[in-house]
């Protein structure tokens, strides 16, 4: 799958390489340093308290050394005042499936069930301390090339059921976010604040499963119901 550039994506263009760790995070750290100023996260137009909306993701619940080192990173970002991440709120988005109101039961038994069957082989990534986004703080991940081939195969399932993921594999950009922007600030202050957690190591996560869940936000975070725990093969 090839990756495109979109500017609905951040970083817009893709990284030079999708599987070097190296490349990827100076590829994320580039992107943030065009950023001039960080936006609130929560300002998302369609967004409700009632909003309920299906979504493939990763979770991190029992990846004790990466919530570890998310709580140290997140001490050192206390002078910012984000919105930071609980250890049962970390996650990997991979695509929206769509609105809870507008996809059915069946609709769901049948994507499960064909998610099962298509899904890849599971494997490693790491995760690399620390850049940000437009929105939020959050770790580069490498490599690549698992993500993409995970999401081409969530996705040709979704359009088979009916139900397009909300943005094709060609725009995809993962990471794990650690605090949401809560307001418009200068980000030269959050450049200075991440720069020293750059040289902390990388850690390592296996990925074994992937999730449907139904998200909703509660106040300034996001909590989901676990629908469906697909395990890779």
């Amino acid at each position: 799958m090839l990756l495109t550039a979109s500017p609905t994506a951040f970083p817009a263009a893709p990284p030079p390489s999708t599987d070097d760790p190296h490349v990827i995070a100076a590829h994320d750290w580039a992107a943030f340093a065009t950023v001039d100023r960080m936006s609130n996260h929560w300002d998302r137009p369609g967004w409700h308290d009632s909003t309920r909306a299906y979504y493939w993701m990763l979770t991190f619940a029992d990846a004790a050394a990466l919530t570890e080192q998310m709580r140290s990173c997140q001490q050192q970002l206390a002078s910012l005042d984000f919105d930071l991440i609980g250890e049962d709120g970390l996650h990997l988005t991979l695509g929206r499936i769509g609105l809870a109101n507008e996809v059915s039961e069946a609709q769901l038994h049948t994507l499960r069930n064909r998610a099962s069957a298509r899904l890849p082989d599971a494997f490693t990534i790491s995760a690399i301390p620390m850049t940000a986004s437009r929105g939020a703080i959050r770790y580069s991940v490498a490599p690549w090339t698992p993500l993409i081939n995970l999401h081409s195969a969530l996705s040709l399932t979704s359009d088979q059921c009916g139900l397009p993921l909300k943005k094709p594999t060609s725009v995809l950009r993962p990471h794990i976010g650690i605090a949401y922007c809560n307001r418009t600030l200068d980000s030269h202050k959050v450049r200075e604040t991440i720069r020293p957690l750059r040289d902390l190591p990388a850690i390592t996560v296996p990925i074994g499963q992937v999730e449907l869940v139904e998200l909703r936000r509660e106040e300034r975070a996001y909590r989901w119901r676990t629908l469906a725990v697909l395990p890779l093969r």
